[in-house]
């Protein structure tokens, strides 16, 4: 049976950088998916840009095939000064609007203060009040996950993605601003390489990981 699957990504990016692929694959096996950026992306990093944020998000997502892509607006590197109450209702409005069986979200060791937040924020939306909900999983974000201090992040699933890594690769192209020159983290080769330093941990060409966060099996209604 098809699933519905939403992505909580904290911003613009996060999401290729943290599951594109496996986006990719959920929408090539027959799933709905609903990607959700938190922040606007500008306050901080492109007050000299004239880049059009929103419009790299869409087509971003024109790229993978997502079927429903929002962003929250709220204001990047700011989050701290929000109440914990408005952002958990921001992303829960989301949930009961989509009602997703899986959930892919940040990781809450992230070094990113932004990502603590919403993880913080959506480990809240997705109590399992919802019984729609089935699986919650957080994602690594590179330049950010692996710079956290302690490392928090313990993969438990991977998903090979050898045929979707190109559309990834495609859709982070998209944001122009953050791709840099390799060695950057956030390098078309050091994705690549990473995808396929994941691959490798499975035996497979190249794959993304994610760490289980809440899985519930729950009774079929007859």
């Amino acid at each position: 049976m098809n699933k519905r699957v939403i992505v909580i990504a904290t911003h613009p990016d996060d999401e290729i950088l943290g599951c594109g692929g496996t986006i990719a694959r959920h929408i090539a096996d027959g799933d709905i998916v609903k990607t959700v950026v938190v922040c606007e992306g500008m306050t901080l990093r492109y007050n000299d840009s004239e880049m059009d944020l929103d419009e790299c998000r869409r087509n971003a997502a024109k790229v993978l095939g997502v079927h429903e892509n929002v962003c929250l607006q709220k204001r990047d590197q700011r989050l701290d000064s929000l109440p914990m109450l408005e952002l958990v209702q921001a992303i829960e409005k989301e949930v009961y609007d989509f009602k997703p069986n899986v959930v892919y979200c940040q990781n809450g060791n992230d070094i990113n203060h932004d990502h603590k937040l919403v993880f913080e924020a959506a480990q809240i939306a997705f109590r399992p009040l919802k019984e729609y909900i089935e699986e919650v999983y957080t994602f690594y974000t590179v330049s950010s996950t692996e710079w956290g201090s302690p490392i928090g992040f313990m993969p438990d699933t991977w998903v090979d993605i050898t045929n979707y890594l190109e559309l990834k690769i495609k859709a982070f192209n998209c944001y122009e601003t953050e791709v840099n020159a390799f060695p950057h983290p956030r390098s078309i080769e050091s994705i690549e390489h990473m995808a396929h330093f994941f691959g490798a941990q499975a035996y497979m060409n190249s794959a993304e990981c994610f760490q289980t966060v809440k899985r519930y099996i729950r009774e079929t209604n007859t």
